[in-house]
């Protein structure tokens, strides 16, 4: 038995081929970010960073055609806003369809299911004339309102807090004098926590990558999020390559900083479910 789980050298080497591949993109993103542009014709490409990080990031700020750090502060605001949002009412959502009784429950939760199935790209148009009456075209709280509330986020907490969340201990909770709200906050919200974590890094990711939504939205070139700045970056006859680089990787930086602020949270939350399983 302890053959079958010992990992070979050829396993070793793949792991690390896999890994190599995979980070290589990456590193050579960052390389270029702090090279000129003459560095993504080179034959061999480089691959130790230059000395021009600095300078890059300079021009890149002191872009108008692209608003960069614009970009960055509404998209911090839109994926910060939306993923708190998205997190606490798919959890108070999931406590209510996983362990309270109430009637149309089913029904209730067959209609989120259902909404899952609608592609994205059907509620543009009414979205875009509803955000219109509201006269809130090129602001934000036209990028943040319609992402909320998810059936996704609604659907995988309900389903963790089914298992995870035992009822004789909400029963116990309700036996001391707590009311519902407290027993959502001081016993139901600790117990998802890891299943809160996977939903607030999917979430926080979806936001900060969009594209198609605040391109329809925020006509305002002043007013970008970053994946629209760097749209703008690479628009044009002209690529300034090693700006595209450096708004790249800057735009990468977020993302990697809530994945090591989340990852115990995810690897913890995966290890569970394997021990439950």
């Amino acid at each position: 038995m302890s053959r079958l789980w010992r990992a070979s050298p050829l396993t070793y080497a793949a792991l690390v081929v896999a890994t190599a591949t995979s980070i290589f993109p990456i590193w050579w993103m960052f390389v270029v970010a702090s090279r000129s542009s003459d560095a993504m014709g080179q034959l061999p490409p480089p691959v130790t960073p230059g000395g021009n990080l600095g300078a890059n990031i300079s021009r890149l700020f002191a872009n108008n055609d692209a608003y960069f750090l614009t970009g960055l502060i509404n998209s911090t605001i839109v994926a910060t806003t939306v993923t708190v949002s998205v997190v606490l009412f798919s959890s108070l959502a999931g406590f209510a369809f996983a362990k309270l009784r109430f009637r149309g429950r089913n029904a209730l939760l067959m209609i989120i299911i259902a909404t899952m199935m609608v592609p994205t790209q059907l509620g543009v148009i009414p979205l875009y004339l509803l955000m219109t009456k509201l006269n809130w075209n090129d602001r934000l709280p036209a990028v943040i309102v319609p992402a909320l509330v998810t059936g996704f986020g609604v659907f995988m907490m309900r389903q963790y807090a089914a298992q995870a969340v035992s009822t004789e201990l909400i029963e116990a909770a309700r036996v001391d004098g707590c009311n519902t709200a407290r027993v959502y906050w001081n016993v139901v919200l600790p117990a998802l926590r890891p299943a809160a974590a996977v939903l607030g890094l999917l979430t926080f990711m979806t936001m900060w990558n969009d594209f198609l939504w605040p391109y329809a939205v925020l006509n305002d070139p002043e007013n970008p999020t970053v994946q629209l700045s760097l749209r703008a970056l690479s628009d044009g006859y002209y690529q300034d390559m090693s700006q595209v680089f450096t708004g790249t990787a800057l735009a990468t930086l977020p993302l990697l900083l809530v994945f090591v602020l989340f990852g115990r949270q995810i690897i913890g939350g995966i290890m569970e479910g394997a021990v439950k399983s």
